[in-house]
């Protein structure tokens, strides 16, 4: 995992937020993918630094989490 900060150059990256935040309700976490890396980023403050995983890593990550 790298902390990675957006630089502004380079394509938009398309995020999903989580299933979990709602229009009305409480925020959580915004997800995009790219070739190289899992992007992770808080919903409620998108100019802030975002996370970048590799896919082998957020799959050990979410297999884990679905089991606890």
């Amino acid at each position: 995992m790298m902390p990675n900060p957006m630089s502004g150059n380079g394509p938009e990256l398309e995020w999903f937020k989580s299933s979990y935040s709602t229009n009305d309700g409480p925020d959580c976490v915004e997800v995009a993918v790219t070739g190289e890396a899992i992007r992770i980023r808080d919903s409620k403050n998108h100019r802030s630094p975002h996370l970048a995983f590799a896919a082998s890593e957020w799959a050990a990550f979410v297999s884990y989490a679905a089991d606890h």
